[in-house]
């Protein structure tokens, strides 16, 4: 089903014929692809591909040079990143974002609009991460690779977002620590509706947990489907050298 827009009526997020890159190089070339609403959907691709161009374009970190972006129906082209944050996006990006110095619960509190909204948000991940319940003063810079990746993802989840946006979160992780991850995603779409968008090189993490994939390459889509039995083994071929 399509509304006047021609957007797909179950929609959270829309992407038609966007191209966007860095100076005159396109990395993004006229991609399109539908999220729908409450679904994980799982991109993936080998580096340089173009799938962390493609979250940044998304956001309003990258301009978009020609299509349109639609969130529930309206364009977000030329959003800032702020807006988008208070219409409800979340993001975990794949660099390190922390402030090393700073301790867990600061940390934390960048990511709430007031200081009001702080515990309610404090509480609803530590049902995610327990660990971070008790060590609020501790500085983010002395956690250890997998307990920074879990306040990374704590931090996109405090204000409950409605689409969350992943960067390689499961990249140099144990998987004691992937499936902490996977179980909080789960949750998250599971009790609150949470869109998930998973930028993934993880192949096992990602179609564990993704309802649908797609295959990112040289900025096209090469490659989508239903997760399924024969998900890996379709995603691998692309994945060949």
């Amino acid at each position: 089903m399509f509304d006047d827009s021609g957007m797909a009526a179950d929609a959270k997020l829309e992407l038609k014929g966007v191209t966007s890159g860095y100076g005159p190089v396109a990395i993004v070339k006229e991609l399109s692809l539908s999220i729908r609403r409450g679904e994980i959907f799982a991109l993936m691709g080998k580096n340089g591909m173009g799938k962390t161009t493609l979250l940044k374009t998304i956001l309003g970190l990258v301009a978009a040079r020609g299509g349109d972006i639609r969130l529930d129906g309206a364009s977000i082209v030329g959003a800032s990143p702020k807006a988008l944050v208070s219409a409800g996006v979340g993001y975990a990006p794949q660099e390190q974002p922390l402030f090393q110095d700073l301790s867990i619960r600061d940390n934390l509190r960048l990511a709430v609009h007031s200081d009001k909204e702080l515990a309610g948000a404090l509480e609803r991940v530590f049902g995610h991460f327990p660990f971070l319940r008790d060590r609020l003063a501790q500085k983010a810079g002395t956690l250890s690779g997998g307990e920074q990746k879990m306040l990374i993802m704590a931090r996109a989840l405090m204000l409950g977002p409605d689409l969350l946006l992943i960067d390689e979160i499961s990249e140099g992780l144990q998987p004691t620590v992937i499936a902490r991850i996977a179980e909080a995603l789960r949750a998250e779409r599971e009790t609150n509706g949470t869109t998930i968008l998973l930028v993934e090189q993880n192949l096992n993490f990602a179609l564990d947990i993704a309802d649908r994939w797609a295959v990112l390459k040289l900025g096209e889509i090469d490659d989508s489907g239903e997760t399924g039995p024969d998900s890996r083994a379709r995603v691998l071929e692309h994945l060949k050298i």
